[in-house]
């Protein structure tokens, strides 16, 4: 049960990650939100090409637009996934140029729905850049693919004079690298031709500096750091030129240089600082040296400006504050005491969870799935991801995390509206996959997407909650307004409820081929009603008049179908039940509180149908803690604990605290960090209402505003 006094330091420190040798995955990241450094075992990214993705020899491009590639079900092997060492940021962006100017318009198919013909930017698969791509799927290809999310740079240890060039990390020798998540300073020593060497390295929380401090003798004999602006690393497709990417040096001291970067039309600040001295390596290089046995650095970057440079000891010390306030905020969960087995490791998941998320997933815009580690799906987010991203921090009262991006919702509130107004409905329709312009990003799936709609409104109530507050319903009503408007109009009433229908996907898009028949999905039926009934609520609470239509649509929405088992289908449209990818019926009951349209004992039955009888190798990282969800909200935590833990290769989560899902392309995946934050939230809920934890496990945690 809930117990104060829990010990937050020594919870976090016993979850450090080390790393005593190199390997492709072994990686940290040091970061404050919007920008964030990957680096290997020197505490610099000193070896990029050891970690740079491999392709899937197994992989072939997918061509087919009515079907999900197919799964192939292999053990997990660490040794199949590496992670780049790439610096990124949440507001560095860059476009290319195409072989002539790409229109949305291109991308357009007309769909017939209830409410007449609706055009679909839909011209678009799953191709990747590298791939070949149809003519008639070059418009789309482009306005998938930009803008994509700029890596900003490299800072690397480097050696001259009688040093051997750094180029292999097997020249480091009895290495200990490890990340103190309580301070977020990441400290590496090792030994290097013999003589020690330490590198410490973090971020400042408020400004996007970075600093290094290298203790060595080697410095004397030629060890220092280089500044590298590299190529982008992105794959280019073969109607793209090739970048166009200059370094202008606006201020060349000794001690102190700012330089301009720019890719195409895109254009950057970087500022430098250092104790010892710099000197220019080519156009894209600068060096830093010193005759001392330390040598200190800092590198702040900037969209059009930067902050004043700061020294080494304020980033290092600004950091620990804002870590150790992360930390000793909020809840705090232990699984000390217990005396099954498997519970440290689910501990460390959530603490490295809780870690992972607030440096990736706390920007200034919503994150991509792999945080600002490097690029997947060209940098771009995914709107119905934002909720496995970030709904936890309000859960964890760390709420003032995931507000930093609510500020984006707000700027892209017109291309929503537009969106909706070309399709002939009212109010905000919100992207899948978009960037900081909020422009939909072509897609096959992700155009006939729903489940994102409603999120908002989810994100803004679980905040009110966190801290209810007649200002925040003010600064943020037009969200709840205007995404709830589309909610209403997009129904179609029929056999006496109003019912969604085609052309859609569910959040299950294994239904990509039936896009153009698919209606009634279970859990977005309950989000519709959910989300309207809570809308309302934020009118209440305005003192204004409820919303008769939101009422009207939330009260009878229409009962999901029910199978001859008395279990929920997925759609009530052929096929009625595809036993791959997202079981997304239980997430109406668990992931949704409780609401009208929801059965409890005909979800107990679908909870364990998909237990018993679905393809678990063919879900994604984040599928697990929905089961989880699911079964608290019935009040079986041993099974809400068993399926946090499920055995699967994408349920793998490795020592600095990613779960890898996919060869060649998805080695980081946050939403399976953001889930399990969210759903062992939920189990503490729970556990709080008196339902029993399995035996051989014990719970004590604190400070979780909704418990």
């Amino acid at each position: 049960m809930t117990s104060a006094g829990i010990d937050r330091r020594a919870l976090v420190s016993r979850h450090n990650p080390v790393f005593h040798e190199p390997h492709p995955a072994d990686v940290l990241t040091v970061g404050n939100g919007n920008i964030a450094m990957t680096v290997d075992v020197s505490g610099l990214q000193t070896f990029p090409g050891h970690h740079e993705l491999r392709p899937d020899p197994s992989r072939v491009p997918h061509t087919d637009m009515n079907g999900l590639p197919p799964q192939r079900s292999r053990p997990f092997a660490k040794d199949d996934f590496q992670i780049p060492l790439r610096i990124q940021s949440s507001w560095g962006w860059y476009a290319t140029r195409g072989r002539r100017d790409y229109d949305m318009a291109e991308t357009m198919t007309a769909y017939e729905s209830h409410r007449g013909t609706v055009e679909y930017p839909d011209r678009m698969g799953l191709l990747r850049a590298g791939d070949a791509i149809p003519e008639e799927l070059e418009a789309g290809a482009w306005l998938s693919f930009n803008p994509r999310r700029l890596h900003l740079g490299r800072l690397a240890l480097d050696t001259s004079g009688d040093l051997a060039p750094l180029t292999e990390p097997a020249q480091l020798s009895d290495v200990r690298t490890t990340l103190d998540m309580y301070s977020g300073i990441l400290t590496a020593r090792y030994t290097l031709e013999g003589v020690p060497v330490v590198v410490r390295t973090a971020v400042d929380p408020e400004s996007d500096t970075l600093a290094v401090r290298i203790e060595s003798d080697l410095l004397r004999r030629g060890l220092g750091v280089s500044w590298v602006f590299e190529d982008q690393k992105d794959d280019l497709a073969a109607f793209e030129h090739p970048l166009r990417e200059t370094v202008r040096w606006k201020r060349a001291e000794q001690r102190h240089r700012t330089a301009v970067r720019t890719v195409e039309s895109s254009e950057y600040v970087v500022e430098f600082t250092t104790t010892g001295s710099m000197e220019p390596v080519g156009d894209r290089r600068t060096r830093f040296s010193t005759e001392r046995e330390t040598l200190e650095a800092t590198v702040t970057l900037g969209g059009t400006s930067v902050a004043p440079p700061t020294g080494v000891d304020a980033v290092f010390g600004a950091s620990a504050r804002w870590w150790s306030s992360f930390w000793e905020s909020g809840g705090a969960l232990s699984f000390e005491g217990s005396t099954d087995p498997r519970a440290p490791e689910l501990e460390r998941r959530v603490v490295l969870s809780q870690y992972l998320t607030a440096v990736n997933c706390a920007g200034a815009s919503p994150p991509q799935e792999s945080g600002l580690v490097y690029n997947t799906w060209n940098g771009k987010f995914h709107l119905e991801m934002h909720w496995l991203h970030g709904a936890h921090f309000p859960m964890w009262g760390r709420g003032h995390l995931l507000k930093r991006s609510i500020a984006w919702y707000h700027k892209s509130l017109l291309a929503a509206e537009a969106t909706a107004t070309r399709q002939g409905y009212q109010g905000a329709r919100w992207p899948k996959q978009t960037d900081l312009s909020g422009r939909e990003s072509p897609s096959n799936i992700g155009s006939f997407l729903i489940w994102q709609q409603p999120h908002i409104i989810y994100l803004l109530e679980l905040l009110y909650q966190e801290r209810p507050s007649t200002a925040f319903l003010e600064e943020n009503h037009l969200l709840v307004e205007a995404t709830a408007e589309f909610m209403a109009d997009f129904v179609v009433e029929a056999e006496g409820s109003f019912q969604l229908g085609p052309p859609m996907i569910p959040a299950q898009e294994t239904y990509v081929g039936q896009r153009s028949t698919n209606a009634n999905p279970t859990f977005e039926l309950a989000y519709w009603s959910w989300a309207l009934h809570v809308a309302n609520q934020w009118r209440e609470r305005l003192e204004r008049k409820r919303s008769a239509r939101w009422e009207d649509v939330s009260r009878r929405m229409r009962p999901p179908t029910r199978l001859d088992d008395d279990t929920y289908a997925a759609v009530s449209t052929p096929p009625y039940l595809v036993r791959t990818d997202h079981p997304s019926m239980l997430m109406a009951y668990g992931w949704l509180p409780p609401g009208l349209l929801i059965d409890q004992d005909a979800m107990t039955a679908t909870f364990d149908s998909v237990w018993q009888d679905w393809d678990l190798q063919s879900t994604w990282g984040w599928d697990y803690p929905i089961l989880a969800m699911t079964a608290a909200e019935l009040g079986d935590l041993g099974k809400a604990i068993e399926a946090l833990l499920f055995d699967s290769p994408k349920n793998v989560f490795i020592a600095n605290g990613h779960s890898p899902q996919m060869r060649g392309f998805l080695s980081v995946y946050l939403p399976s960090n953001g889930a399990l934050l969210a759903a062992v939230a939920r189990l503490a809920r729970t556990h709080g209402r008196g339902n029993d934890l399995p035996e051989g496990w014990a719970m004590r945690w604190e400070g979780f505003p909704q418990t």
